[in-house]
């Protein structure tokens, strides 16, 4: 029976020859993730149903990465409470202040997801994994504490959409560019708990970075998971990071697909998402001028090196524009690390824009860049809901780094390529 490059690693991890679209299965877990939000919630169930060990020390991953550093006592008492579950039961993987990241850019950095892998975590972006040809997904708190006892989850096997990338990016276009293009296509529905695995000649003029910021927003589209075959490109980023011997799945040639959407990269243009909906999407062509009052480059879609270099590229020898906030974030301490190295974070300061620690804070509205009242920012995170970043009555403008450093110069929603010449 033809199957999804999704459906053989369920199969596989199920110990089925076979499986369907529709068919409930419990599965062997390669890891099980929580961050400072979620994990408490899960060590709660954990303790309430009386459990006395975990399944793996080694395949839990702890980040505290939403409100650090802690931002309130509230933030600080989530944190302890990780922090002591993680010690009582000696997990490895746990990640603190001063060596954590944002959990969906450190797992990968640290190796500890890689092709073939089957994956939950209590955070609807752990679909990020699909880039290094892995099936991950977003779960409840629940079924992350059930993950951690057992090693194991029930999964309704989902349907797929072929996504097939043809030709080339321009520049000042980036995987951004790719998903925002692709919801507002099919809608935040419009693959709803379906696969979006991605095919085509084009997969391999994209960069794992690339790769990990499309896989990262396949749930804003409603999918289960978004899946990237394992090529030269994956393999080589894994080369001294994943540990463990790769398992490479590729979908059946007749394999079923729901339905099959086509995108040439050659013709994409920097896009746009504006609020309230991922789905409301435009090119630069016709969102430039609208006026902004911050803007944040970083989070787990956007903070990773080739994000930085580009915001850097853009803001070198440039400022800020007057009345308008910038906020940066490198995604990981390595991250950070390199910035430093490379220069990049100089270029930052030099151009009026602040630095942050890791965090995802302003992302989920929770600190290091709250909105008030009427505002609007451009953000190179994942989600534009009615209050996502602050006020109800605020507003987020989803982008890429080259939109948004761009933006930031200028003031509002600005094509990076029509900037003038930097003196």
């Amino acid at each position: 029976m033809a199957m999804t490059m999704t459906q053989k690693i369920l199969a596989a991890h199920a110990g089925l020859e076979n499986v369907t679209a529709g068919q409930l299965i419990e599965a062997k877990l390669d890891l099980v993730l929580g961050n400072d939000i979620t994990s408490p919630v899960a060590i709660n169930e954990f303790e309430k149903c009386g459990a006395q060990s975990i399944f793996d020390k080694n395949r839990i991953a702890l980040v505290l990465d939403h409100f650090v550093p802690n931002k309130d006592i509230k933030a600080a008492e989530q944190c302890r409470q990780t922090r002591d579950f993680a010690g009582k039961y000696d997990i490895k993987n746990f990640f603190d202040v001063g060596r954590m990241g944002i959990e969906h850019a450190l797992l990968p950095e640290q190796g500890l997801v890689g092709p073939g892998d089957c994956v939950i975590g209590a955070d609807s972006h752990t679909c990020t994994y699909g880039a290094l040809g892995a099936f991950s997904t977003g779960v409840g708190s629940t079924d992350m504490a059930a993950g951690m006892i057992s090693g194991k989850a029930w999964f309704k096997v989902p349907s797929a959409i072929k996504v097939v990338l043809k030709g080339k990016l321009p520049p000042y276009v980036s995987g951004k560019d790719v998903i925002l293009h692709l919801i507002g296509e099919i809608g935040v529905d419009g693959a709803l708990y379906q696969s979006l695995e991605f095919t085509g000649e084009g997969v391999k003029a994209l960069s794992m970075d690339d790769r990990l910021c499309i896989s990262n927003m396949a749930i804003e589209a409603g999918a289960k998971n978004g899946i990237f075959p394992v090529d030269d490109v994956t393999l080589a980023y894994e080369k001294g990071r994943f540990e463990r011997e790769p398992k490479i799945y590729s979908a059946d040639p007749d394999a079923e697909y729901t339905r099959t959407v086509t995108i040439d990269l050659d013709t994409l243009r920097p896009t746009v998402s504006f609020p309230h909906l991922p789905e409301n999407t435009k090119t630069i062509d016709e969102a430039a001028g609208v006026k902004m009052d911050q803007a944040v480059i970083g989070s787990c879609t956007n903070g990773r090196m080739e994000d930085m270099r580009m915001a850097a590229s853009i803001l070198k020898g440039r400022k800020i524009a007057k009345g308008l906030r910038c906020i940066v974030i490198p995604a990981t301490q390595q991250i950070y690390l390199d910035c430093l190295r490379e220069g990049l974070l100089e270029i930052f300061i030099e151009a009026g824009a602040v630095v942050s620690t890791p965090t995802c804070g302003p992302c989920l509205g929770g600190y290091m860049g709250i909105l008030g009242k009427g505002e609007r920012a451009v953000s190179t995170t994942n989600r534009n809901f009615v209050g996502r970043m602050g006020h109800v009555e605020s507003e987020v403008y989803l982008a890429s780094p080259a939109v948004a450093a761009a933006s930031a110069v200028t003031g509002a929603l600005t094509d990076p390529a029509k900037l003038p010449a930097v003196d």
